[in-house]
């Protein structure tokens, strides 16, 4: 079986492959970090349908952001289980 030739060492082409394997990361870094975004915001439209479904009674601003950010804080899941808890109680 022939051996394949190593191609010679030609400065100008690493270059360019070096130029455009940075670019192919940036565009990855650019696509990690809308899916990172998009992860964060993933339970939205969820939540929103739940509220949506259900009857809330007057709250202030201050109470639904505390809300809201321990939803983003511990997830929902926790904060679910904790609200359970309240309501068994």
């Amino acid at each position: 079986m022939p051996r394949a030739t190593p191609k010679p060492t030609d400065l100008s082409s690493i270059d360019a492959r070096r130029e455009a394997l940075r670019a192919e990361l940036a565009a990855l870094d650019e696509q990690a970090k809308a899916a990172e975004l998009a992860a964060k915001d993933a339970g939205r439209p969820i939540l929103l349908a739940a509220l949506d479904r259900v009857k809330i009674a007057t709250m202030d601003k201050t109470d639904a952001r505390s809300i809201a950010s321990a939803i983003s804080l511990h997830g929902g899941q926790v904060v679910a289980q904790h609200l359970a808890t309240l309501t068994t109680s």
